[in-house]
């Protein structure tokens, strides 16, 4: 059997890695989209570098966009087999494939009318919102901890990896010519002390192993907690410098741990008395669904449950769903926060807050979650002095902050938990993925003192020979 990696190959989005048995069989990891690219992003989600007409089965870790975004392309483009994952993963991916399929159709039609004018050929969207409700079809439920068979090759069992609701590591059982084989993959780790989910479980002995690695060489902030943290930027400002406090969130864990962070200010009786305004229909429907896996949570939460019916929800949080409601907020004077989607800041209506509002030195533009280099968020947190945005050229006045202690990825410390339940001799090689390529160097260094022996960094398309 071979093994290629067709995405988050020293990089950290677009998540796809196909596993080929000598039997001709395919077995595709995760298909994620490329996010935060810069102008390699819509090529790269153009190229598949195999043919998904040819892929037998999708085995998806989680609901993020950069490891499911292009599900619906998949299916366009051919793929007929079935998608396994979590019951949460379903229904948080079909949340999102929507709305990515409401994006790619926007994004299109504003790029065309430039294209237009400039006399260029038009562009099609990556896929349609009917091209994501037609790959519904293809998904298929598994629990946590159980082993079930996808064919007479390969079984699949699902561990909690703890990153967000529903998240999974997946583990493969292999029969190839009268030989068991066994092949991890990490998805996404979460953290061992988070918020609101449950630590990242152990898993079986495998032989082969894909290990994530996104702060492969850094550990989060933990001597100042989150709360104190927002509370600090909230005060700043919105209560010194009188401005608007705009956080770029993921809508799928990172909104709903700031909400849990800011309901936890007001039980202390801390949180500053303000309109709190979570502007993102997605972020709002992630949310109803994360309530409802609540048997998902730690016991922390499963504890404040008891006194606490909703621990996303707390005075002054404010829903916006209406496009019109959302433009209203530019027209406020007065200070506010305003959580909104994307977290990169390169997509969603928080571009456009963040369009609005750069410019003013009252305001603070807070990050909270990694970002790529060449996104919008990216480009902000490395102190750039301009910034495009929707082609216009804005100078950066506002304040500009990140949350460092606030991050679904688990540090070094954590993927080094991940990988403990495992004898180093026996895994017979190890892949490092999803990550910038210093950093996966680096992490390679700490894994080799761990006894892995057998490392590899592959870089994008690679393939090769596994037993």
């Amino acid at each position: 059997m071979k093994i290629a990696f067709h995405g988050a190959a020293r990089t950290v989005t677009g998540s796809k890695h196909l596993l080929t048995l000598k039997n001709g069989k395919k077995y595709l990891l995760d298909c994620g989209m490329f996010q935060g690219m810069g102008n390699q992003t819509d090529a790269l989600n153009r190229t598949w570098g195999f043919d998904p007409a040819e892929v037998n089965y999708l085995i998806l870790s989680h609901a993020h966009i950069d490891h499911s975004g292009l599900i619906p392309k998949l299916v366009k483009d051919g793929f007929r087999g079935k998608i396994f994952c979590t019951p949460a993963t379903r229904e948080l991916s079909q949340v999102l494939l929507l709305d990515s399929g409401e994006i790619q159709e926007d994004d299109v039609k504003y790029a065309n009318k430039v294209r237009a004018s400039q006399g260029a050929p038009y562009l099609q969207p990556l896929y349609t919102i009917e091209d994501a409700k037609n790959s519904f079809k293809y998904f298929n439920e598994v629990d946590y901890d159980q082993w079930f068979r996808i064919d007479e090759d390969v079984e699949v069992m699902y561990t909690d990896a703890g990153h967000i609701i529903g998240s999974a590591a997946v583990h493969l059982r292999i029969q190839e010519n009268g030989k068991s084989s066994r092949l991890s993959f990490s998805g996404d780790v979460g953290r061992y002390r988070d918020a609101i989910l449950r630590s990242p479980e152990d898993f079986p002995q495998t032989d082969y192993m894909i290990i994530e690695s996104t702060y492969g060489n850094s550990l989060h902030d933990m001597e100042i907690t989150t709360p104190d943290q927002l509370l600090h930027w909230i005060e700043r400002t919105c209560l010194q410098k009188k401005g608007k406090l705009i956080m770029p969130a993921f809508s799928v864990g990172r909104t709903q741990e700031i909400l849990y962070y800011l309901n936890q200010l007001e039980i202390e009786r801390r949180l500053p008395d303000l309109d709190y305004y979570v502007d993102s229909p997605l972020s709002i429907e992630a949310t109803e669904v994360v309530k409802r896996y609540s048997r998902y949570f730690n016991k922390t939460i499963q504890d404040l449950l008891k006194t606490d019916n909703d621990p996303f929800g707390f005075k002054g949080l404010k829903y916006i769903k209406s496009v019109e409601e959302s433009k209203q907020l530019n027209f406020r004077k007065d200070p506010c926060v305003i959580i909104s989607a994307s977290g990169m800041a390169d997509a969603g209506r928080v571009k456009h807050h963040i369009s609005n509002n750069i410019e003013n030195s009252r305001n603070t533009i807070l990050m909270t979650g990694y970002c790529e280099p060449n996104s919008l968020g990216g480009r902000l947190l490395a102190g750039k002095k301009e910034v495009s945005i929707f082609g216009v050229e804005h100078e950066v006045h506002a304040e500009i902050g990140a949350v460092k202690s606030m991050s679904a990825h688990g540090d070094y410390e954590d993927l080094s938990q991940f990988l403990a339940c495992q004898d180093a001799r026996q895994v017979k090689k190890l892949f490092i993925v999803h990550g910038e390529y210093d950093v996966q160097q680096h992490f390679k260094q700490r894994l080799i003192k761990k006894g892995f022996l057998d490392i590899e960094i592959p870089e994008m398309h690679y393939e090769v020979g596994l037993g």
